[in-house]
């Protein structure tokens, strides 16, 4: 099997360390310690990216809504298929606590994706969708996903991400099916 290739979205800056919006990145960077030593900086990719047995863990430079640049970049120049890429990111469809791994479809109005997809032509990615809930108005949304999440929804973020750990091995073998008939299961 071919490595995979790992991006974790959020906005580039420690002031947005921890907020809604940077979820997939702190995750990957989170679960990054248990494989790899350091991230070096990739300017061409405009990418942070470290290396494991068969994983390439990517953090783009760039904010979220513009991460279509790295993905195309990746692609390009280091000949990555679509389908080896999993994306960690925010989802406001879901509510705190909830995590999703899904295969192809739609951005349901993230932005990062919609990027994505435009910049690679693509929608067939694997995604690890994280559950960061929704203020209730559209008109908030910006605000919401750039502000650090309120105590009890960070506690069911922190169990979110150890259920996701128990079925990473899954993931990480490529068997997406089982991951995601484990973390869709209550």
């Amino acid at each position: 099997m071919s490595k995979l290739c790992f991006i974790g979205l959020g906005n580039p800056g420690s002031k947005y360390n921890n907020t809604r919006h940077n979820i997939g990145k702190d995750w990957l960077l989170k679960l990054s310690n248990s494989y790899c030593d350091k991230f070096i900086n990739k300017t061409k990719l405009e990418a942070e990216i470290a290396e494991s047995e068969n994983i390439l863990w990517v953090i783009p430079d760039n904010y979220v809504n513009n991460s279509g640049k790295t993905v195309s970049k990746l692609i390009k120049n280091m000949n990555i298929k679509e389908n080896k890429i999993i994306i960690f990111h925010d989802d406001l469809d879901l509510m705190p606590g909830e995590v999703r791994l899904k295969e192809d479809g739609g951005h349901g109005g993230h932005n990062g994706l919609r990027d994505i997809f435009e910049r690679t032509g693509t929608t067939k990615y694997i995604r690890i969708r994280i559950g960061v809930g929704h203020p209730g108005n559209k008109e908030l949304v910006s605000d919401w996903v750039l502000n650090k999440f309120h105590p009890t929804d960070k506690e069911y973020v922190n169990k979110a991400y150890e259920q996701f750990t128990s079925v990473f091995d899954l993931i990480s073998k490529g068997d997406f099916a089982e991951a995601q008939k484990a973390l869709h299961t209550k």
